[in-house]
C-alpha cells in the first residue's frame, strides 16, 4: 500500500513509545507501537482466512480497542470496515448486515443476542482468547503488498435510520485522512493533546472527531463507555485530557451534577459540543467557571469537523460554530437557490476531501445529497456579517405556521432560560387551522413546577407570538437517540395525531 495511508505504522514509527490509548474504566494502556502490533497481526489474521481488498469487516462492541485494531488493519490490506451500532434493534442490525455484506463479524459476546442470523459469515469474539492470541503475537511480520489508493473505501459508518433505512455513508481513506489534517491545522492539536471519548465509536463523532486527528498527533486517547457525569469529570482530570467532544445531554448532565460545581480543570484547555445544538445555558456554567467552551458542527457525510471558532470568540458568539476550517469550504442557499444574503436562513452546503465518496448500494440517494459537487446536508444555517456561522436547525423540522417559518431552535433556546426547565424538544404538528402547530416537549427539574401558562407568558416577552408553543406536554423524560440526541423524530410520531 501507499506508505502514506498506513499512517499509524509511521506514527509507531516516531512514537513508539507513547501512550497511543488507555481503556478508561479497566486502565489498560497501549503505546503506539503496541497498536500498530496489535492492527498488524489482525491484517495478517484477516488475509489468513481469505479477506481481500474490498471486502468488509463489521464490529458489534462497545467502545474498545478492537476499533482502532480493525481500522487500521483495514486500512492495510484495503478491506473496509463496518462499525455496527449497538444501539439499534436486532431486525435493523440484520438490515445492515444484509446491505453490506460482511466476510468477517468481530462480536462483543455482550451483544450476541443481537445477531440472530449469522449466515456463513466467520465470527470472532474480541473479547475471547482466540481475539487475544490474534493480537498479542509477537511472530508474526505483516507484508505490505496491495495496492491501496487515496479513493479506495476505508470504512461504511451507517446513519441512523431515523426517517427510513440505514444508509452507508462510504469514508475513503481520503475522507478520514484529511478530516484529521484539517482538524489538527484549523484546531491547533499537538502530541501533548487527550481527548476523552464517550461517543460512541460506532458513531462518527467517537471515531472521528478527536479520537483519528488526536493518534494522527501523537496524543492520547481514552475511551470509555456508560456515561455518568461524576465519573466522566474524574477521568478527564485522572487522565490530564486537554480537549474532550460530548454531546449536549452529557453536558447538560455534567452541569447540572454538585461535583462540577466544585471541581476544577487544570489541564483542560476546550470543551466542545457537537451532535446537536447546545442550549445556551451551558456556556453559561462553563463561562462562570472560567473554561472554554465552544459548538462544533459536522456529519457522517462530513468530517465530521467542518468549522473552527476560537472559544475567546465563542463567549461573544453563543450559539455559532464558527468559520469553515482551511482544507474545506461551505456555502448557504436559500429556497432559490441562490447564495443566502447576511442573516438570511437556507441550506448549508459542503465540500472538500474529508467528504463521503458515496451511499453503500445506494446510488439515488448519493444523487439526491450531491449536486454540483456540494454536499448538501439538509441543514439549516445563517452567516453574521463577519463570517460566523449559526446552526438553525434540520431543514425537515422547520415548521410553518399560518405561512410564518419557526426555527425549533430559538424557541427551545427561550424555554431553556426558564429555571424550571430541564429538557424541550419543540416540534411540529399538523392542524388544519395553522398548517402546522407548534408544540414544545418540556421535561421540569426534579424540584421544577411549571403551567403551560406560565411558559407562555415567559415566552411572550422573549420571542414573536407566532413562535410560541400552542402547547406545552410535561413529560418525565424526552427520548433520546442513540448517539444522545433528543429523538424528535419519535416525538412527532407520538403527538402528530394526539394534539390538535
Amino acid at each position: 500500500m501507499r506508505w502514506e495511508l498506513d499512517w499509524i505504522a509511521n506514527r509507531a514509527r516516531l512514537s513508539p513509545d507513547s501512550i497511543a490509548v488507555v481503556e478508561g474504566e479497566a486502565g489498560i494502556r497501549f503505546t503506539y507501537q503496541e497498536l500498530n502490533k496489535r492492527s498488524e497481526n489482525v491484517a495478517h489474521y484477516l488475509t489468513s482466512i481469505g479477506i481481500k481488498k474490498g471486502d468488509r469487516i463489521a464490529l458489534l462492541s462497545p467502545n474498545h480497542v478492537s476499533y482502532f485494531d480493525l481500522l487500521f488493519a483495514c486500512g492495510k490490506i484495503g478491506a473496509i470496515f463496518v462499525p455496527l451500532n449497538w444501539r439499534l434493534s436486532g431486525t435493523e442490525i440484520e438490515y445492515i448486515l444484509a446491505n453490506c455484506s460482511p466476510k468477517l463479524l468481530a462480536l462483543s459476546s455482550s451483544f450476541g443476542h443481537l445477531v440472530t442470523e449469522k449466515g456463513t459469515k466467520a465470527i470472532v469474539n474480541i473479547d475471547s482468547q482466540e481475539y487475544n492470541d490474534i493480537t498479542s503475537s509477537e511472530k508474526i511480520s505483516f507484508n505490505r503488498d496491495v495496492s491501496i489508493k487515496e479513493i479506495d473505501p476505508l470504512a461504511i459508518i451507517y446513519t441512523g435510520g431515523t426517517t427510513g433505512k440505514p444508509k452507508g455513508v462510504v469514508l475513503t481513506h481520503q475522507s478520514i485522512m484529511w478530516n484529521g489534517l484539517n482538524t489538527i491545522l484549523s484546531w491547533n492539536l499537538t502530541a501533548n493533546d487527550v481527548t476523552l471519548t464517550y461517543m460512541p465509536m460506532f458513531h462518527t463523532g467517537g471515531l472521528n472527531a478527536l479520537s483519528i486527528p488526536i493518534l494522527m498527533m501523537g496524543g492520547k486517547v481514552v475511551i470509555a463507555n456508560q456515561f455518568e457525569p461524576e465519573r466522566a469529570i474524574q477521568m478527564i482530570n485522572q487522565e490530564g485530557c486537554t480537549i474532550v467532544l460530548l454531546v449536549p445531554t452529557m453536558y447538560h448532565m455534567i452541569v447540572k451534577s454538585k461535583y462540577f460545581k466544585d471541581v476544577s480543570f487544570p489541564t483542560m484547555h476546550t470543551f466542545l459540543s457537537g451532535g446537536a445544538p447546545c442550549p445556551l445555558e451551558i456556556y453559561q456554567a462553563f463561562e462562570e467557571k472560567g473554561l472554554s467552551f465552544k459548538e462544533g458542527y459536522g456529519l457522517t457525510e462530513a468530517g465530521p469537523n467542518n468549522f473552527f471558532i476560537d472559544p475567546e470568540i465563542s463567549r461573544f458568539r453563543r450559539g455559532s460554530v464558527g468559520k469553515a476550517m482551511i482544507f474545506n469550504d461551505v456555502r448557504i442557499i436559500n429556497a432559490e437557490g441562490k447564495e443566502a444574503k447576511v442573516g438570511e436562513v437556507g441550506e448549508l452546503l459542503i465540500r472538500g476531501k474529508h467528504v463521503f465518496q458515496y451511499y453503500w448500494n445506494n446510488p439515488g440517494a448519493t444523487n439526491e445529497a450531491y449536486q454540483d459537487g456540494w454536499l448538501h446536508t439538509g441543514d439549516l444555517a445563517k452567516r453574521d456579517d463577519e463570517g460566523y456561522h449559526y446552526i438553525v436547525g434540520r431543514k425537515k423540522e422547520m415548521i410553518i405556521t399560518g405561512g410564518e417559518n419557526v426555527y425549533p431552535l430559538e424557541v427551545e433556546q427561550c424555554i431553556n432560560q426558564h429555571p424550571a426547565v430541564n429538557e424541550v424538544a419543540v416540534i411540529g404538528v399538523p392542524h388544519p387551522k395553522w398548517g402546522e402547530m407548534v408544540v414544545a416537549v418540556v421535561s421540569l427539574m426534579s424540584n421544577g413546577v411549571c403551567t403551560h401558562s406560565e411558559l407562555t407568558e415567559f415566552c411572550k416577552t422573549r420571542i414573536g407570538k407566532y413562535k410560541i408553543p400552542k402547547k406545552f406536554i410535561i413529560v418525565d423524560e424526552i427520548p433520546k437517540t442513540h448517539v444522545g440526541k433528543i429523538d424528535k423524530n419519535q416525538l412527532k410520531k407520538t403527538y402528530e395525531n394526539k394534539v390538535g
